[in-house]
């Protein structure tokens, strides 16, 4: 038997990428913002997207320089993670606030979270594709894993490899079991 969803948490029905950390640098100072909605589009050149909305520092930010980090933060960051989400950069210094450490991108001038274990160095392509979505396109154009998490897949047997995903509301989870599957 099937339960009726509603509409308004149809989306959570979805399994998405990880929630990540979007970094980015504008007027002289890094800023960092929890996204849940991002994913990849393209493997070669690699492309991702996600979802800012226009009223957060961090759209204003990406939009006036045109570049970002893509941070993706293990299990052992998921109270930084949430926090950096629940207030805005305009005003504060969330590396500070948070005690996360900027280091830099080899290829734009976003930083890196040095305290997360992967990165995706992005420039944008297209932002607001259209007037009622605050999609953002960007090409990846270096990425980064840290040694002993990442080979041609997270390694999520080890628990420092292990991502954050977001279930909606308050939830997270985290990958288990992997199965693999001859073909």
């Amino acid at each position: 038997m099937k339960v009726r969803v509603p509409l308004n948490r149809a989306s959570r029905l979805l399994n998405h990428g990880p929630t990540v950390l979007v970094t980015s640098f504008y007027k002289g100072r890094p800023n960092v913002q929890t996204v849940a909605w991002n994913m990849p589009l393209d493997y070669a050149p690699p492309k991702v997207a996600l979802v800012i909305g226009s009223d957060n520092y961090s759209y204003e930010c990406i939009t006036k320089t045109g570049e970002f980090v893509i941070n993706i933060p293990s299990q052992k960051l998921l109270e930084k993670t949430v926090q950096c989400g629940t207030i805005s950069g305009r005003k504060v210094d969330k590396f500070k606030k948070f005690k996360l450490t900027p280091i830099p991108a080899k290829k734009v001038k976003a930083p890196l979270i040095k305290e997360c274990i992967g990165h995706l160095e992005c420039r944008l392509i297209k932002s607001r594709v259209t007037k009622d979505f605050d999609l953002f396109l960007a090409d990846v154009v270096y990425a980064w894993a840290e040694e002993g998490t990442f080979t041609d897949r997270w390694l999520i047997e080890k628990e420092k490899a292990k991502t954050i995903h977001h279930l909606g509301g308050e939830y997270f989870t985290f990958p288990g079991k992997i199965k693999i599957r001859k073909w």
